[in-house]
């Protein structure tokens, strides 16, 4: 709802000029240093505007221990190589591919539907294929901000990855 205030001229992204009005808005008095910091800060690919996934990854809260450990594990488990990074030939023995509907139907090899899955946890900046543990985390970053407790977030990791 912030973010959609800030936004003036409703381009789904902020400019430095929304964005130090909309800090005005909230009573952040900064000086215009401070404002060019923190807009650093939250424009993470350098584009000059924050989109909507850069305000929220700024501003989420950090994740428990108990969080960060659950998600690696189930890192650990898609990273057959034990090389530190997810891919392709990691997801061979893990993901079976051929339950999806797009392989199933013909549009798609296995490998399109390995490149899908791993299109999900790979950063948004750049899809190379591979999924790093800090690409893994951040993914479940953005998943963990909208559950309350850790139980939960943890019941739902072991479930999803049969951990």
């Amino acid at each position: 709802r912030v973010f959609r205030i800030m936004d003036d001229d409703n381009s789904r992204t902020l400019d430095f000029k929304e964005f130090v009005k909309g800090l005005n808005d909230y009573a952040m008095m900064i000086d215009k240093e401070e404002a060019q910091e923190i807009f650093r800060i939250f424009d993470k690919d350098g584009s000059g505007t924050i989109d909507f996934d850069e305000f929220l990854v700024t501003l989420r809260p950090p994740m428990s221990n108990a969080r960060k450990e659950i998600i690696m594990q189930a890192f650990r488990k898609l990273d057959k190589t034990g090389d530190g990074v997810i891919t392709i030939e990691d997801l061979r023995g893990v993901y079976n591919a051929k339950h999806h509907p797009k392989y199933q139907n013909g549009d798609w090899t296995e490998d399109q539907v390995f490149r899908a899955f791993l299109d999900n946890f790979d950063s948004p900046y750049d899809k190379d294929g591979k999924v790093t543990t800090e690409e893994f985390m951040n993914y479940y970053a953005g998943v963990s901000a909208s559950i309350d407790t850790d139980v939960y977030f943890i019941v739902m990791m072991k479930n999803a990855w049969k951990l």
